[in-house]
């Protein structure tokens, strides 16, 4: 009966969530209390399970996923993001623009969120295809997946982090395997861009296009812009690689690496060298109503949902479905494969990238032993491949389908042909990834 409820609570978290348009959080928390009810639950003990996963959750994650979400607004706003694309497309050449777009929003979108990514580069899509002379399609698909890729894979995006919380999953083997995951995925979504998407010929409307060559002349240059994002990345992986070595704790070196390898601290670091990005520095950006506090409101909605879906997941635990759920889904042998199918489901019922890894996450946290995902690099992996499921299938209820099918002049048939299945081909490719690790990791 406890997984009837499961099922109930899921669907019914995908029908207010889509269509009554109730937010995440308030679908999520209320099916959450509903769902320990019908299981039987002891009063006391669901208030327990509310204050525990919200809190315990946050308490993990909440710091790391504002941090990152001010990191994301200075480069967007200094222009820091639209230099790093100007130097990879010179490094790649204006001539191979599905290649260097989907590069482009590949890092872009690792500190800044992928609509906003795609927003952010799209006047420099539609001028690279002018100048090219070929479709917008190609170079727009490949944009929309490197967004999508990183997005979903590639901490501290704050879906992936959001996921390693409530798993207590190393975020530095997050890091590890999720960027050469989402680099395969990555790779063959290009393939599919510049052989499949390209063909559909779209002409570029150009009337904004010459924003992409005069954005922000004042932008600091790309390294110095790619620094807030490679230092807190650097400093967590070597946080986590030196202590995979059993150096020992004696060591004040180590001890200090510990520490900024945290990643708040580290986040935090990289919020500090933002400071430098900005021709000159204005207070200003530093107020409620500035940079910062319009970071904080955009990060506001996501810890809320983040801290809901450790409500879910803590309630799940306390109600005893674990070792239920666990056991009917480890007969059928999925291994690896059932958080991706979970994190597809729930992505393509109800759109939202974030609140399918955040949702999966819940559900298979309590289940994690029973499923034989123990160590810490099983963790990393279950998270990784939730990502790579979150990614698919984008399509007419997702907000990004919109910004990318729109902005590109798609019709929504073309845009289920073209971004829909190439998000498929992208999760896919990225859930196989994953498993060729955990054949040789685990």
């Amino acid at each position: 009966m406890e997984i009837f409820y499961l099922l109930i609570a899921v669907i019914a978290i995908i029908i207010l969530t889509t269509k009554l348009k109730i937010h995440a959080f308030l679908a999520l928390f209320i099916i959450s209390i509903l769902y320990g009810i019908f299981a039987g639950m002891p009063y006391g003990d669901i208030i327990t399970s509310i204050n525990d996963g919200f809190g315990g959750t946050l308490g993990k994650i909440g710091l790391i996923i504002v941090l990152g979400v001010i990191i994301g607004a200075f480069l967007e706003h200094t222009g820091g993001a639209f230099a790093i694309a100007e130097k990879v497309l010179g490094w790649i050449g204006r001539k191979r623009v599905p290649t260097a777009m989907g590069i482009i929003g590949y890092i872009v979108s690792i500190p800044v969120f992928a609509d906003s990514g795609f927003m952010l580069l799209h006047p420099l899509n539609k001028s690279l295809s002018k100048k090219a002379k070929i479709s917008i399609a190609g170079p727009a698909i490949a944009l929309g997946l490197g967004l999508m890729a990183s997005h979903t894979m590639v901490p501290p995006t704050p879906g992936p982090i959001a996921a390693a919380g409530i798993l207590g999953a190393d975020l530095g083997l997050v890091i590890a395997f999720g960027f050469p995951t989402s680099i395969v995925a990555l790779v063959v979504g290009i393939i599919f861009a510049k052989k499949y998407a390209s063909k559909t010929m779209i002409t570029p409307n150009v009337e904004d296009a010459l924003e992409a060559e005069q954005e922000i002349k004042d932008s600091p240059s790309a390294l110095k812009a790619s620094i807030p994002i490679l230092v807190p990345i650097l400093l967590i992986v070597l946080k986590s690689v030196l202590n995979s070595m059993n150096i020992g704790q004696e060591n004040g070196l180590l001890d200090f690496i510990n520490f900024v390898g945290e990643p708040v601290i580290s986040l935090l670091i990289g919020v500090f060298l933002c400071l430098l990005l900005p021709k000159k520095l204005n207070y200003d950006m530093l107020s409620s109503a500035g940079w910062v506090g319009k970071a904080i409101k955009d990060a506001a909605s996501i810890l809320l949902i983040t801290g809901a879906g450790g409500i879910f997941g803590k309630i799940l635990q306390n109600s005893g479905i674990a070792d239920i759920l666990g056991q009917t889904l480890t007969d059928y042998n999925m291994g690896i494969f059932l958080p991706f199918v979970l994190a597809a489901a729930l992505k393509t019922a109800q759109g939202s990238s974030t609140v399918a890894l955040v949702t999966t996450a819940s559900i298979i946290m309590p289940m994690m032993s029973s499923l034989g995902f123990d160590t810490e690099i099983q963790k990393a992996l279950v998270v990784v491949v939730i990502g790579a499921g979150s990614a698919v299938i984008s399509h007419a209820n997702d907000s990004f389908f919109w910004v990318v099918t729109q902005m590109s002049g798609m019709n929504v048939k073309t845009g289920y042909r073209l971004f829909g299945l190439g998000t498929g081909v992208l999760g896919l490719t990225g859930a196989i990834t994953v498993f060729v690790f955990y054949t040789i990791f685990v």
